[in-house]
């Protein structure tokens, strides 16, 4: 999979576990192998730019998701086709404030978002409480999953 991770943040992170928990969060969901994916870390400003112009909400957020050839989940049989997944943005500075509030670090919070933005990406919402269930649920496996796999590496 390509999985880019460009940083344009002034906050430090560790780019490679985004990288490696989006290629698990990928390999879970079977997505193919040529699939591509970009995470953007972006500051206060530009997301707030983004917040606006897409989503015609004041300030900053802490992920947006950008879709591109709408792929969805594939099965172990039969794979998504490849194409480009799209983008997922995200802003540390409003992921800081949300991990001191959830009592845990920011890389844990990123990763959290990460996997949030990307099961956008693929498809998933929670405006519903059935959808909001359903891909919470997956969100929590793919966290546990990746957090006992990252472990064993």
């Amino acid at each position: 999979m390509s999985i880019e991770v460009n940083n344009e943040s002034a906050i430090e992170v560790d780019e490679a576990a985004l990288q490696r928990l989006a290629g698990y969060a990928l390999d879970i969901m079977h997505v193919h192998p040529d699939a591509e994916l970009a995470i953007v870390l972006v500051d206060e400003a530009a997301m707030e730019q983004l917040h606006v112009q897409w989503m015609d909400e004041p300030g900053p957020t802490d992920v947006l998701s950008f879709p591109m050839d709408e792929l969805r989940p594939g099965t172990e049989e039969e794979p998504s086709p490849a194409g480009l997944l799209g983008d997922v943005v995200l802003c540390p500075q409003v992921a800081q404030v949300q991990a001191e509030t959830a009592g845990h670090t920011l890389m844990d919070e990123l990763l959290l978002l990460t996997t949030h933005g990307i099961l956008h990406l693929l498809g998933f919402d929670h405006a519903e409480p059935a959808e909001e269930r359903e891909m919470f649920g997956i969100q929590r496996d793919i966290l546990v999953g990746f957090s006992r796999y990252d472990r064993q590496r």
